[in-house]
C-alpha cells in the first residue's frame, strides 16, 4: 500500500497581464517530480486585460480574480485560499529546480520554518552572474521575490503575511519578520529568473534603478513615490 504525504504545498503565482511566460511555468510545475506533495497550483490574477486568466484555467490551475494589484496584496489573496500546510510563492517568469518539491519538504523536515532558493537569470552576462552569486548568503539586503519563498502556511498567517501597503520591496521586508520566529534556510539549488527587465532596460541602467529604489525605500520614501519612480524609470519588458 502507498502512503499518501502528509505534508502537501500549495504553489502561489502573482500575475498580471503574464499570458506570455505563465504556461512555460505551468508546464514545468505540472511535470517536475514529487507531484504528490502538491496541493494546488494557484495563479491569483492582478487584473490582466490579456489571456493570462484563460490560460491558467485551461492548463489546471485554479485562479483566483483579485479585485486589484500588487504582490504582495496577491499573494495575500492566494495564501487564503491555499489548503496545503506549506505556501510557496512563485514569480511567474521564474522556475525553480527540478526537484525543489523534495528540497523543501526535506527542509520542513530538518526544522526549517522558511526558506529560498539561490537565484540565477537565464541570460549570460558577467554581471548579472555575479549580481546572482551573492544570493546564496543568508542576509536580508540580498533577498529577492525573484528567489521564492516558502513558509508553512501557519507561520504566514500568524506574522500577518505580506504588508497590505507595500506596493514595491513587499518580498524583501517580509523576510525580516519572518525570520523573528522561523528558522530561514536559503537553499543551495538554483530559481532561474528572467532577464527580460535588464535587457530591455540595460543591464548596468536597470541595477542602478534597483539600488536607487532599495536605498530610497530604506531611507523612509513613501510608497506612492517609489512606485512613481518605478514606472518613470524603468520601460515595459
Amino acid at each position: 500500500m502507498i502512503s499518501t504525504p502528509t505534508i502537501k504545498i500549495s504553489i502561489i503565482i502573482p500575475v498580471r497581464n503574464e499570458a506570455n511566460t505563465l504556461p512555460s511555468l505551468l508546464r514545468h510545475l505540472f511535470r517536475v517530480p514529487g507531484q504528490e506533495y502538491i496541493q494546488e497550483i494557484i495563479v491569483c490574477d492582478g487584473m490582466s486585460t490579456d489571456n493570462t486568466v484563460v490560460l491558467a484555467i485551461g492548463m489546471g490551475a485554479s485562479v483566483t480574480l483579485c479585485q486589484g494589484w500588487g504582490r504582495g496584496f496577491q499573494m495575500n489573496e492566494g495564501a487564503k485560499r491555499a489548503s496545503g500546510q506549506i505556501l510557496y510563492f512563485l514569480h511567474a517568469d521564474s522556475k525553480p529546480p527540478e526537484n525543489f518539491l523534495f528540497d523543501i519538504i526535506d527542509q520542513i523536515n530538518a526544522g526549517y520554518g522558511a526558506g529560498c532558493f539561490r537565484l540565477r537569470f537565464d541570460y549570460e552576462h558577467w554581471f548579472l552572474k555575479s549580481n546572482a552569486w551573492f544570493t546564496r548568503f543568508n542576509v536580508n539586503a540580498v533577498r529577492f521575490g525573484d528567489q521564492s519563498l516558502f513558509i508553512k502556511k501557519d507561520s504566514f498567517m500568524k506574522i500577518g503575511g505580506f504588508r497590505k501597503d507595500l506596493v514595491i520591496m513587499e518580498d524583501q521586508e517580509i523576510v525580516g519578520r519572518i525570520k523573528k520566529g522561523n528558522r530561514f534556510i536559503v537553499i543551495p539549488d538554483y530559481v532561474e529568473t528572467s532577464a527580460r527587465k535588464y535587457r530591455v532596460n540595460g543591464i548596468y541602467r536597470m541595477q542602478a534603478i534597483f539600488f536607487y529604489i532599495y536605498f530610497a525605500y530604506v531611507f523612509g520614501v513613501s510608497q506612492n513615490r517609489l512606485v512613481k519612480m518605478y514606472k518613470r524609470l524603468i520601460r515595459a519588458s
